[in-house]
């Protein structure tokens, strides 16, 4: 995941305790251990960024054994799951997350995410229109774009044409979603097009063995050969091992 939209701050759930003690006394309890859980939860997540994914575990399980109820917990449980292979335990974890609370966004972004990754486009794109419902979540521009990118390889060009350009309507300058209507209108053979939001692109993000195929593809397609040679230099450079640079080399013209 490129940021920690999951980390949201969760609704604390009180609770009424019985007795003699005073209502500071009787939630401070409470407060600490949700406290707790959102420090493991955090530190899971920043673990998990770094590829450290034993430590993510053991803090992830402990903020869900501190605190069952707390949502983020569960949703990055989904994430750090994913990104291990193992589907049916992150599918369960979203899926508790959002038997807690059905309308968290993060949440639903990020269940969305996994099961179009599952090839599931039709259940991932429904999550992503009732994630940005909310008005107060702060990564509508990502949901519409996560919903674009389900949308394209589900091969629904339109729809995905029409989520990218929420997405930019939202955020002008954000990256994925210009590198994607990039590809996007490169697919429907507008090469202009596709060259132009390849350029917004470039203007704020780092060059990446997808960018510079896409580049290469673009000045093909416009046969600009001086420009094709230079996507390809410089992806054959900077990624020799990826697929992308596999491919440009299977496709260059002789």
């Amino acid at each position: 995941m490129h940021n920690c939209a999951w980390l949201l701050p969760a609704v604390l759930m009180s609770l009424v305790m019985g007795g003699c003690q005073s209502p500071s006394s009787a939630t401070k309890p409470q407060t600490d251990k949700a406290k707790l859980a959102e420090i493991n939860t955090e530190l899971g997540a920043q673990y998990m960024q770094n590829h450290e994914f034993q430590i993510a575990m053991d803090k992830l399980t402990k903020a869900v054994e501190i605190d069952p109820r707390y949502v983020d917990a569960h949703a990055t449980l989904g994430l750090l799951y994913n990104a291990l292979g193992q589907h049916d335990k992150a599918e369960a974890s979203f899926k508790q997350a959002l038997h807690l609370d059905p309308k968290n966004s993060a949440a639903l972004n990020n269940y969305g995410q996994f099961l179009c990754q599952r090839r599931r486009y039709e259940e991932g794109e429904k999550l992503f229109l009732q994630a940005v419902e909310n008005p107060l979540y702060r990564n509508v521009d990502s949901a519409y774009n996560n919903a674009g990118v389900c949308a394209l390889a589900a091969n629904k060009l339109d729809q995905a044409d029409t989520y990218f350009r929420k997405a930019l309507e939202i955020n002008s300058q954000l990256a994925p979603a210009l590198l994607n209507m990039a590809d996007l209108n490169l697919q429907q053979q507008h090469a202009l097009q596709a060259r132009a939001y390849l350029r917004r692109y470039s203007a704020l993000a780092q060059s990446s063995a997808k960018s510079l195929w896409l580049g290469v593809q673009i000045e093909r397609a416009l046969g600009n050969r001086d420009d094709e040679a230079s996507y390809s230099l410089q992806l054959e450079k900077s990624f020799p091992d990826s697929a992308q640079t596999k491919q440009m080399l299977e496709t260059k013209p002789q």
